[in-house]
């Protein structure tokens, strides 16, 4: 099991700190979530229906004509190698690392770039594979650039696969509506924007005939009823949404001065999360975690990933982070 943010029971247990006492900042998952509607007690003893309209309003958030639903984007993402013989596959050396594991796992051959593939690389590839924003690093690749990519790719049998995340707040950059086309897959994830990542709902954005291949390896009854219904409600509410792109904004840029302000400045994020290399970065977290806050940690390269506080927590976060600047400089 590769190592994810969120993992504050161990952490709890490990600094002996009250699981309650904790401000959690490691997985850029949205602190305001979207507000739980009452449900039906019958939505628990039931079966789960087919996901059909949770499946319409997914494409019609996402502008897309053709989505599976899935438990989470993990679900859709583990399964994706198994749809093409030995492959071989291209990603950045900076992302989320489950995309690695499950194409390795799968037999296929994995190589890694800094941040764009070169022509050669590109020419040679089967899959390539990007997050769009970048996680950690925030980096966004142009729509222009990764469709060029696609169509290199799509001429010779080749896939380019999409993970789109925390790319809920601009809308404009996603490449959802494009995603019939064949080999281009698009990942959605309903855990970071909306901020349900305990729900275990994503999206597989692809052709027709590809997502069913892919809907007869998961098998039946992937999402709860109760899931289904949180979700769909969610996907609609175009209110909320806006307000939340608006609010995220200016939370995010709150958040990279407050870091700035501490000599942590970051050199990437998104609306939900801000990346800072620093070369004493496992110290910092270790001296942040001793006063109740948790952040993600990367080895290579040494860096932290801050995710946004809930609104009352602001001032326990500058705090920390002034004791911890003490801790290092001392």
């Amino acid at each position: 099991m590769l190592e994810h943010g969120g993992n504050l029971q161990q952490t709890a247990q490990q600094y002996g700190r009250p699981l309650a006492d904790w401000l959690d900042i490691s997985t850029g998952i949205h602190p305001q979530h979207y507000p739980i509607p009452a449900l039906s007690p019958a939505l628990f003893q039931r079966l789960p229906p087919a996901p059909d309209a949770l499946q319409a309003a997914a494409c019609a958030y996402y502008r897309c004509q053709h989505v599976l639903a899935c438990a989470g984007s993990q679900a859709a993402l583990q399964a994706l190698p198994n749809l093409r013989a030995s492959s071989r596959v291209a990603m950045p050396r900076i992302m989320y690392q489950e995309h690695a594991h499950a194409w390795q796992r799968a037999g296929h051959q994995v190589q890694f770039f800094d941040q764009i593939p070169d022509d050669h690389l590109l020419q040679n590839t089967d899959v390539l594979l990007v997050c769009n924003p970048n996680n950690p690093t925030g980096y966004l690749y142009p729509t222009d650039t990764l469709l060029d990519w696609h169509a290199q790719l799509a001429a010779r049998g080749g896939w380019l696969v999409v993970d789109e995340a925390f790319m809920d707040t601009t809308p404009q950059h996603s490449l959802a509506s494009h995603s019939g086309q064949t080999g281009l897959w698009v990942l959605r994830s309903l855990g970071k924007f909306f901020g349900l990542a305990g729900l275990r709902v994503g999206f597989l954005l692809g052709e027709s005939q590809a997502l069913a291949q892919l809907e007869s390896l998961l098998g039946p009854w992937t999402i709860t009823g109760p899931s289904q219904f949180i979700a769909s409600q969610a996907l609609a509410d175009h209110d909320w949404q806006q307000q939340m792109r608006e609010y995220l904004p200016t939370q995010s840029a709150q958040l990279a001065q407050l870091l700035k302000q501490h000599g942590l400045t970051p050199t990437g994020g998104t609306d939900l999360f801000q990346y800072v290399p620093h070369p004493a970065s496992h110290t910092l977290q270790q001296a942040l975690a001793e006063q109740g806050v948790w952040t993600r940690y990367f080895e290579a390269p040494r860096a932290l990933r801050f995710g946004l506080p809930p609104a009352h927590d602001w001032a326990r976060l500058q705090q920390a982070l002034k004791q911890a600047a003490k801790a290092l400089s001392g």
